[in-house]
């Protein structure tokens, strides 16, 4: 038996094999999961390519977090696949680059509500889209997070983004709890993504993470934060929410 065997799972955020939501669905799989991606805009083609590459074939929806009528719908369009939901990654995340790179003092508000409404508030959002779908066992809400305690180098807002995003995680376990649905983060080190370039300044993360974790870390492996969000996915944590699970080699627990 596999650790997901019979799961019904949305996974969001897949853009290149490289990325850690790629790698859940992989696992998820390999574990027996039913696996839908979603996906949106010109990043839609990329998505349905890259799944290509998965262990198993899998629909891919489109979903803009931004569009309220791609939420209102979104149920609907999962049944054409999956008959309900036990889990849904949420991996995505997203600031202007005047929000990024040092200019934290100078950013606009209008910059800002895009980090935070891309980054936090769809958390909720899609928590809410997929609510029909979740059964009445409940389901597992898991999102990928960037430790959000201390202020980084050249993250700027999108830092404020990840702080209420981690919030967010926690009002929404308080508030879907009682339905049985776990929500969880996993704060992640830092890894080579296609998001990861977009972010001015990325390779100082190299420097502080191959010098201060105790269990080292690989910039290039997104594969030990994938297997904790497939364990959270999972049923082996079924008391476990509003929880920040650090997969970072330790770096968080360090002092300076």
């Amino acid at each position: 038996m596999g650790l997901l065997d019979g799961k019904r799972l949305l996974v969001t955020g897949v853009l290149t094999d490289s990325s850690i939501a790629f790698h859940v669905a992989r696992l998820a799989q390999q574990e027996g999961a039913s696996v839908v991606l979603s996906s949106f805009g010109r990043a839609l083609s990329i998505t349905t390519r890259i799944a290509g590459r998965l262990p198993a074939p899998v629909p891919v929806v489109e979903l803009d977090v931004t569009d309220q009528g791609q939420l209102d719908t979104l149920a609907d369009r999962l049944r054409e696949h999956v008959d309900g939901l036990d889990g849904v990654l949420h991996s995505i995340g997203f600031a202007p680059e005047a929000a990024l790179g040092g200019n934290f003092l100078n950013t606009e508000w209008d910059d800002v509500a895009t980090a935070v409404h891309v980054s936090a508030f769809s958390l909720k959002s899609l928590a809410m889209a997929c609510r029909p779908l979740f059964g009445p066992q409940g389901a597992s809400v898991v999102g990928l997070d960037f430790d959000a305690t201390v202020a980084w180098p050249k993250y700027d807002w999108m830092g404020v983004a990840k702080a209420a995003f981690e919030s967010t995680a926690r009002y929404l376990a308080r508030d879907l709890g009682p339905e049985g649905v776990r929500v969880n983060l996993v704060a992640a080190g830092p890894i080579k993504t296609m998001a990861a370039k977009s972010i001015p300044g990325f390779d100082e993360f190299d420097a502080v993470w191959s010098t201060r974790a105790p269990l080292g870390w690989d910039l290039s492996d997104p594969e030990p934060a994938a297997r904790a969000c497939v364990a959270l996915l999972s049923d082996w944590f079924p008391r476990t929410t509003g929880e920040i699970v650090h997969v970072d080699g330790g770096v968080h627990a360090m002092g300076a």
